[in-house]
């Protein structure tokens, strides 16, 4: 299948790229890895009159350590992520994360601020972006913002990011419990897709659960904070008891996927089967 024709633009920095999508319009679309946008346009589920390629924006190709929070550049690729040094200390659950995703030639390809901005249901970072409370920067026309992982997710394929804007970096913090975290996963066995990703991050003192994240990926319609398992936890002594007690609430209340190959209640079991494996990774 081949897409329909369009023009094409390698952008050199962000200002140019900005510039480029307010010259073309609604019509541009924003190239990143490409892993989803090019299949959609071979199927023709896509069909921009012009294509901007942000290959060319070293500016946006980084991991670095703040000291209060870790800075990913969204041209980041999933191997980046993966073999960081610094995320692999201070937030496991995002290299867990980009280390399950697809194969070799994909996570060599594909980018976190792709990945991120296209905000596929089925992908897996927004569980862990949440569970490490992350926030993304996006830049437009009048300046950066920054917007918290909660507000960040707002529907099927939908972000915060408005149409002039781009996603440029995301942050995360750099906390003892950030680093007390994992990723655990269910996944296709094909496409490697997570059926259930469960991330959570634990702070725990002196046994006792103080504070925890739960965080949610191709679960539900957008990736979600589980404050049914986090409120049975937190202030709880960690045990293998109340892990699974705090775990069997996952998903209630919540909007769970049903497909062809998962139904919505063994989607449903297998959040809690997750979120208790992850759980006992991390807090015992």
């Amino acid at each position: 299948m081949v897409p329909v024709a369009f023009e094409y633009h390698r952008a050199g920095s962000v200002a140019e790229a900005l510039s480029l999508m307010a010259q073309h319009g609604e019509d541009a679309k924003i190239l990143a890895g490409g892993h989803s946008m090019v299949p959609a346009m071979k199927l023709r589920l896509s069909t921009p009159t012009t294509v901007i390629d942000l290959g060319g924006v070293s500016d946006l190709k980084h991991i670095t350590d703040k000291g209060d929070h870790i800075a990913i550049g969204a041209m980041a690729t999933h191997w980046m992520v993966e073999s960081s040094d610094v995320i692999s200390a201070k937030a496991p659950a995002l290299r867990d994360a980009a280390a399950s995703i697809g194969d070799v030639q994909v996570r060599n390809r594909g980018t976190i601020g792709g990945a991120m901005a296209h905000s596929d249901p089925a992908a897996d970072y927004p569980g862990p972006i949440l569970a490490l409370d992350a926030s993304m920067v996006i830049q437009g026309p009048s300046g950066q913002r920054v917007v918290s992982a909660t507000d960040y997710f707002v529907a099927l394929w939908e972000t915060a990011v408005q149409p002039d804007e781009l996603l440029v970096e995301i942050r995360v913090p750099t906390t003892p419990m950030n680093a007390n975290s994992c990723y655990e996963k269910f996944a296709q066995p094909a496409s490697r897709y997570p059926y259930v990703g469960c991330a959570v991050a634990v702070d725990k003192s002196g046994g006792t659960c103080s504070d925890v994240r739960v965080g949610f990926s191709g679960v539900g319609h957008v990736g979600f904070r589980d404050s049914n398992v986090e409120g049975a936890l937190k202030g709880q002594a960690l045990s293998a008891a109340s892990i699974k007690a705090a775990a069997d609430t996952a998903t209630n209340g919540v909007d769970v996927l049903s497909d062809w190959s998962v139904s919505e209640d063994y989607r449903r079991a297998m959040s809690r089967v997750y979120a208790r494996r992850a759980l006992t990774k991390v807090g015992l």
